[in-house]
């Protein structure tokens, strides 16, 4: 058995090798002619999985180890009878902190209570979802859009899209549909912007084309609204207008935390086993966290302490400024630059393998860190 996977899933070679030949390839390489003799192909998101790459090759599993699968045509799959897995929610956790770590930055940069902010939360699935069940603890006024679930019956104060824009945030985390009656393609427009008068940030770790890149440059010149971006129109040749504008500008790694890609590598590896109908008995251990307890006063507000305990296990401020130094680069080399900071990301660890003594001790305090998975003594 040959699988073709790409490079940039964790522990791939260690985890695949025993079902047969693995082939490791750079995402955006991997080729038609690379899958002639194939049996099974393990991507990311930056490889159109449709039929131009699967033509007349002899692939049966087409596993993403992504939460999105807008890269992927799924309809032709079911025509051609092809097994397709994703690993949706693999790394559900890892985004959620990437989104809380902003938030915690920006209230504290501008001295907010988290009582006066309104959060929109657009997209109630694994991400949004947990956004949307942790904002409470800290006394976030909720805003949330699905039109999706809405529709499907579940039990849910949503809300409009007209009303989500009253929110003073916004965080996206939608799949990008190109159409159809939830199409998100182009969903900030200009337009929405201007609805949305209260708006004092935007936060996007969803999909890049979601907003327009041109709404949200006009935004910027006539509001100064701060953008922390982690996805952008079209990756990896990435505007360098909007680059420059944004406050936090990351190259589409919210979710490149360790446990993230485990878990992406694992979903895979047990859709693989449940297709072939025998089992890999390999299992990947989690390296230990070194440095990962941390002593802090209780006497700030609880989203002070967050952001310092956020901010000790990761600083976006240098991701923003590895990725910016790209700036200045024509789009071809621009584009390579974003490919290799994503592939040489040096992947985050997740709340839960840190440990927080509270002096002096408060449980109530203690009771909204073990919320957002931190251990508490």
């Amino acid at each position: 058995m040959k699988l073709v996977v790409d490079e940039n899933i964790a522990y791939a070679e260690e985890t695949f090798s025993g079902y047969g030949e693995v082939v490791l390839s750079h995402g955006r390489k991997i080729t038609n002619e690379m899958l002639l003799d194939a049996d099974a192909l393990i991507v990311r998101s930056i490889t159109k999985v449709n039929e131009a790459l699967l033509k007349n090759t002899r692939v049966r599993f087409v596993g993403t180890a992504t939460i999105g699968i807008d890269h992927v045509d799924t309809a032709w799959l079911a025509k051609q009878g092809i097994t397709f897995a994703d690993a949706k929610g693999c790394n559900a956790d890892a985004v959620t902190e990437y989104v809380f770590t902003l938030l915690f930055r920006y209230m504290l940069a501008h001295n907010l209570s988290p009582q006066e902010v309104t959060l929109g939360v657009v997209g109630r699935g694994d991400i949004g979802g947990r956004i949307a069940r942790l904002a409470p603890f800290l006394g976030l006024k909720l805003l949330v859009n699905d039109p999706p679930l809405q529709r499907a019956g579940v039990r849910y104060p949503f809300v409009a899209f007209d009303d989500v824009l009253k929110a003073d945030i916004l965080t996206f985390h939608t799949p990008l549909n190109r159409e159809g009656p939830d199409k998100t393609i182009h969903l900030l427009t200009k337009e929405a912007l201007q609805k949305a008068t209260r708006l004092k940030y935007i936060i996007n770790a969803s999909r890049g084309e979601i907003a327009d890149t041109e709404a949200l440059l006009a935004l910027h010149r006539e509001r100064s609204i701060p953008l922390s971006l982690d996805v952008w129109e079209n990756e990896p040749q990435i505007s360098a207008e909007l680059l420059r504008v944004a406050q936090t500008a990351t190259p589409h790694i919210a979710g490149y935390s360790l446990e993230g890609k485990i878990n992406g590598t694992m979903m895979m590896k047990k859709a693989l086993d449940k297709s072939l109908g025998r089992k890999n008995n390999y299992r990947i251990h989690r390296p230990i966290v070194e440095h990962n307890q941390l002593t802090l006063s209780s006497k700030p507000e609880i989203q002070e302490i967050l952001a310092e305990a956020s901010r000790y296990i990761y600083d976006v401020d240098i991701d923003t400024a590895a990725l910016k130094k790209s700036m200045q680069l024509d789009p071809t080399e621009r584009g390579k630059y974003f490919d290799a900071l994503r592939k040489d990301y040096n992947l985050r660890r997740e709340f839960d393998n840190y440990t927080i003594e509270l002096r002096p001790f408060d449980e109530e305090k203690a009771k909204v860190l073990r919320a957002f998975r931190f251990k508490v003594v």
